[in-house]
């Protein structure tokens, strides 16, 4: 099958960009390069640091450095705003968990990464100090000097090295080699040392999916605490040792040893260094509830010179999901919104006096709730070509009660409209949200008619071009008890224009499978992942390149494997979307690649590939009385966001009242 001329580089010309980068190491970027620099504000560095009331002891007993010992010489400074006050120490964070493994959400929400989202979810150096990006191909990465793991020890560019050397490209550890996010038109990044705190990773072709996925809920960590993992690297450990551990371990080789050990998300390895704001402990790590202290060499400070975290200890209760929110109503945890629901919001606010707590309801950010998905590629040829007339997409969502959905399930305080970036995304526009969202079943009936869909049958239902009557299955997971009320309402619109709607749900496994073969006509499921995208951020979900997009899953299956499965992109309007995803790819800088944006989302408004129905569904979050600088009203969301992560919770700290 011929991969087609957008998927596609030419290898002469791809050799000849890949020479100069040989040239590059150790030298100063081109003067005539385009040169991005990723840095934050200047905030004035404190006059002296105060030491954690927690940790004092160990300082005089000189178990610790001083404070100002244990910071980088330039920390990052963390000033009052109007939503967060300079706190105080002391006090445990409660919060209840459904499983062990929840032990990753000391990852997420420590949320020190090399580069991290701010709150307006623009990309901003953390762990780093600076990142300087030229044609958006060579990043060069500037780490804070004397900055140290939670053990101590210097965190440097050998950090970087040995995960690049010695894990990422070792095939005992990566049999498929190095992390996709890596590799531009299947070339693997250049790597290069410029000194003990600067490192630089280059490619022939401009590499967008980089930064972002440095900043995620689940990073990709391009460093490894590399004086620790080494003594169980059959290159550099004693291989008496590395035996005994694997037998200690029940492992039968040195590879899936270090491998246990070494994971700086999941966060399951009280010994291994981390650089976020707390570290895992060994008490009841596992069994009962998971317990994090403060990091004594966490490279965040405040304007008043004290180190963060503020609050000392950060625990995780392990109990049934189905408890989460009874045990939250009755005040057993401090900040929690995993494992509760919208459903939950009404029992949970009538406990707030007695439990001593306040709700608050936080924005979500999917594209929507929940949406409607019509399968261009279904198997039946009728149906295909009726789904891929773009007046028959509009009517239906032009059919859609959506005001009506708002106020029946969700009390009016969602965001009605078509699936489309949020207000709160710097690429929001109106009328991306609105076009073909309002509720007009004559408009509807009109476009209906200038297809010819003239022929009514019993109960006035119109008839297909083959006679049979125009009634969509709309195909469900059945996980959500809220979607058959949703599709209910959805009906009863439908049916105003002579369109009968039948609800299947089956499971999640199912009705992925059929919706992939394009047995489904039409299918029920959640909104996009990430409604408030930058322009750095890839606009994968609203053009055809990936499978798991319910609208079109045998293009993305053919872009996904290059063209040896699936089926090629075959309408104008789709085909413009891979190639403005093209230009994306290939932007030298923000300007360009928001321009690609831009008009993927005008066709994307216009053509009606989905129908989104409410956003914003909000998110009860309960925060004990005590605890201060969680904010009032926020976003909650996993990527981007870390759901609280985004929020500093080594900001957050427990009044003395």
């Amino acid at each position: 099958m011929t991969v087609p001329s957008t998927l596609r580089r030419p290898l002469l010309a791809g050799l000849l960009l890949a020479l100069p980068l040989l040239a590059l190491a150790g030298r100063a970027l081109p003067a005539q390069a385009t040169t991005e620099t990723y840095e934050r504000a200047a905030v004035p560095l404190p006059k002296s640091y105060l030491e954690p009331d927690s940790l004092k002891d160990e300082v005089e007993d000189h178990a610790l450095p001083p404070v100002a010992e244990r910071l980088p010489k330039v920390p990052l400074v963390v000033d009052e705003t109007a939503d967060r006050k300079l706190g105080q120490y002391g006090g445990d964070l409660r919060m209840l968990v459904g499983r062990p493994k929840d032990s990753r959400l000391l990852s997420v929400y420590g949320y020190a990464r090399l580069v991290s989202f701010d709150r307006d979810f623009e990309l901003k150096p953390d762990i780093l100090q600076k990142v300087e990006v030229q044609d958006g191909r060579i990043f060069t990465l500037y780490l804070r000097p004397g900055m140290r793991w939670s053990d101590g020890e210097p965190f440097t560019a050998e950090d970087f090295r040995y995960w690049w050397e010695d894990v990422a490209n070792n095939k005992d550890f990566s049999p498929t080699g190095v992390p996709r996010a890596m590799i531009v038109d299947g070339q693997p990044a250049t790597f290069e040392i410029l000194d003990d705190y600067t490192v630089r990773y280059s490619w022939p072709e401009p590499n967008p999916f980089f930064l972002p996925d440095l900043a995620k809920s689940s990073p990709l960590f391009i460093y490894r605490p590399a004086h620790y993992l080494k003594q169980f690297h059959e290159k550099y450990g004693d291989a008496a040792f590395i035996a005994k551990m694997c037998e200690k371990y029940a492992v039968r080789s040195w590879a899936p040893l270090h491998n246990r050990l070494d994971d700086l998300y999941r966060f399951n390895n009280p010994d291994l260094p981390v650089l976020q704001p707390w570290m895992l402990t060994k008490e009841d790590t596992g069994q009962e509830r998971i317990v994090a202290v403060r990091n004594p060499y966490f490279h965040r400070v405040d304007s008043n010179g004290r180190q963060l975290p503020y609050i000392d200890r950060f625990t995780l209760a392990i109990t049934s999901p189905q408890l989460i929110p009874a045990k939250t109503a009755s005040g057993e945890a401090d900040l929690q919104a995993r494992g509760i629901n919208f459903s939950d919001y009404t029992f949970i606010k009538g406990n707030e006096k007695k439990a001593g707590y306040t709700v608050r309801l936080w924005d979500t950010v999917r594209g929507s709730e929940m949406a409607l998905y019509p399968n261009l590629n279904v198997n039946d040829p009728v149906w295909r070509k009726l789904l891929r007339d773009v007046r028959f997409r509009r009517a239906l969502s032009l059919a859609t009660p959506r005001e009506e959905i708002n106020q029946v399930i969700y009390f009016g305080l969602g965001l009605p409209g078509n699936q489309s970036v949020l207000p709160a995304s710097p690429l929001y526009d109106e009328h991306y949200r609105q076009a073909w969202a309002e509720f007009d079943p004559k408009l509807a009936n009109k476009l209906l008619d200038e297809i010819g869909l003239t022929e009514r049958g019993d109960e006035r239902i119109r008839l297909m071009p083959d006679g049979r009557p125009l009634e969509i299955v709309v195909e469900t997971s059945g996980e959500n008890p809220q979607e058959s009320d949703v599709l209910q309402l959805v009906a009863d619109g439908w049916k105003k224009v002579g369109i009968k709607l039948f609800i299947k749900p089956s499971s999640r496994e199912v009705l992925r499978n059929r919706v992939f073969s394009g047995d489904t006509v039409m299918s029920l499921w959640f909104g996009l992942e990430n409604a408030i995208p930058s322009s750095d951020l890839p606009p994968s979900e609203f053009v055809p390149v990936q499978q798991a997009s319910f609208q079109w899953p045998k293009w993305g299956q053919y872009y996904e494997t290059k063209g040896r499965s699936g089926e090629p992109v075959d309408m104008e309007q789709a085909k413009d979307l891979m190639e403005l995803y093209e230009k994306w790819l290939h932007a030298k800088g923000r300007a360009e690649r928001r321009e690609a944006w831009t008009e993927i989302l005008k066709i994307d408004a216009e053509e009606v590939y989905t129908l989104g129905l409410v956003a914003k569904v909000p998110q009860p979050v309960v925060v004990t009385d005590r605890l201060k600088n969680v904010p009032e009203k926020a976003i909650y969301n996993w990527d981007p966001g870390a759901q609280f992560g985004v929020y500093h919770p080594d900001s957050f700290f427990f009044s003395g009242k």
